[in-house]
């Protein structure tokens, strides 16, 4: 009788020998299906990991924002100036900015799970704390929200580090384009839900205790549901990146990258536009409303919420958009134009410059034109807010990226949107007090104030261009640490 020919097969990834047909056979496909298996899993375990991470980031910056969805409210309840009540935004991003440097060191060292369902926790309780202030407590106001900050700190710094060990590449790039489209958008549902609870109950606490409840639910699916994968685990094919290092270290590493430096110089300037906005601008058109005779002032609570829910759905639907075309022209773009990410960013900032201008002046004619102008500058400044986190993940190494996001975080807000309304809002006080009696002056004031959003988002334009001429380099040398950590480059060495 004949023997059986036997036929080889080809090479596994990483054997040193060829395997044949005959005993080992099932075995092998055994390990395959297994290793098949264990992969579906993972890739199953990532999804629903960025699914709990997303629910928790929209109700993170709903929160955030409920409180310029009822700001007329609160002004009129506590008889707040303009410079006064926008402490409630400075005062919870100054907190949040100071303990982010805290939570970036203990996320580049600790497990990040247990850090965020404790800032989760502090977060839950403040905010619900602060819906149950009195009048003649304002200063119990304050309080809590600085306190809010700490929760806030916690989960910003670290999440997105998270979603950089999950996935890699075009399908990182991806899921952080959907992380930071779901902040735009819960940005947008903060004036929503604030304006539309203070408007159904009568009452404006209500818009700062939906969040609280919510948050419980992101909390139960945060312990139940997400893991503390290791760092560096998805570019090193789950070996992860063991690469220890002090804290200034750390700092010399991010002061001297020129590349994150420029591109936190831009992010401070969009941080500072997106403050003024988010936090002015339902004030402003109701005060163009006044202006132009289409409404009465507002004088007793609740006062009208149609320019909260108008800015909340130009907010959403422009940062869909914005941020699903700024990732699109990064994929279409990225092979043949290595920096494509930075030049976006640089030219939506500088596109939107004109857009503001016109927005400022044109709200004392047309406030439907004022909206279409509103619409297209915050569809050019969405471009850049899902490139500038996937950029700040492949420009640093993985076991820095939580203390690089945590810097560029504080940085942002301590010079950006933390000080921006109170800036914005002490300008307008000082032009007022020509004639603060005056309506049409009152409406002036703020709109010359808002000036100084044209003159930053030049700075930031270029700033992003500069970071362009070094992102390419920079990146290169992190693909090749990655690639000497992984099993494979380990194996060439």
């Amino acid at each position: 009788m004949m023997e059986e020919s036997v036929s080889p097969i080809p090479d596994q990834p990483g054997s040193g020998s060829r395997t044949h047909y005959g005993s080992l056979t099932n075995d092998l496909s055994t390990r395959e299906l297994r290793d098949v298996s264990q992969q579906a899993l993972s890739r199953r375990r990532n999804h629903v990991t960025m699914a709990v991470l997303c629910y928790i980031n929209l109700i993170n910056y709903m929160e955030r924002f409920t409180i310029a969805g009822v700001l007329l409210d609160i002004q009129k309840f506590f008889a707040l100036s303009d410079s006064t009540a926008a402490l409630l935004q400075t005062v919870f991003l100054c907190s949040f900015l100071l303990l982010a440097p805290l939570f970036g060191y203990l996320g580049d060292r600790f497990n990040r799970k247990y850090i965020m369902l404790a800032g989760l926790s502090v977060w839950i309780a403040t905010a619900a704390a602060g819906s149950f202030v009195t009048k003649s407590c304002f200063w119990f106001l304050i309080l809590m929200r600085a306190l809010v900050g700490i929760g806030e700190a916690s989960y910003s710094t670290i999440a997105p580090t998270i979603i950089s060990d999950l996935y890699t590449g075009a399908e990182r790039s991806a899921m952080i384009c959907v992380f930071y489209i779901i902040m735009i958008v819960s940005s947008g549902l903060g004036y929503l839900v604030g304006a539309g609870s203070a408007s159904l109950t009568g009452d404006w606490r209500w818009a700062l205790r939906i969040t609280p409840i919510l948050g419980s639910v992101g909390l139960v699916l945060l312990i139940f549901l997400c893991p503390n994968p290791p760092r560096g685990a998805a570019e090193t094919h789950g070996k992860g990146i063991q690469e220890k290092s002090s804290y200034l270290e750390d700092i010399k590493y991010l002061l001297k990258h020129k590349s994150y430096t420029s591109l936190s110089l831009g992010a401070i300037t969009t941080s500072f536009n997106v403050g003024v906005l988010s936090f002015w601008m339902p004030t402003f058109l109701s005060r163009a409303r006044v202006f132009q005779g289409l409404q009465p002032p507002c004088t007793r609570e609740p006062c009208s919420p149609t320019d909260s829910y108008i800015f909340g759905a130009l907010t959403v639907v422009s940062g869909i958009l914005g941020g699903c075309l700024g990732y699109g022209l990064s994929r279409k773009l990225r092979d043949r134009v290595p920096n494509v990410d930075p030049l976006i960013c640089g030219i939506g900032v500088l596109g939107a410059c004109p857009c503001f201008f016109i927005t400022i002046f044109v709200a004392s004619i047309s406030i439907p034109t004022t909206c279409v102008f509103i619409f297209i500058s915050e569809i050019l400044v969405s471009l850049n807010l899902t490139l500038m986190a996937d950029m700040v993940l492949y420009i640093v190494v993985p076991t820095r990226r939580a203390s690089a996001e945590a810097f560029q975080i504080t940085l942002g807000h301590l010079l950006g949107d933390a000080v921006s309304p109170y800036i914005v809002g002490l300008i307008s006080d000082t032009i007022v007090e020509s004639d603060p009696e005056s309506l049409a002056w009152s409406f002036h004031s703020l709109q010359y104030s808002l000036l100084i959003s044209v003159f930053v988002a030049v700075l930031g334009g270029i700033a992003y261009l500069l970071t362009a001429h070094y992102i390419t380099a920079d990146r290169q040398a992190v693909l090749q640490l990655a690639e000497d950590y992984s099993p494979l480059g380990q194996d060439r060495n």
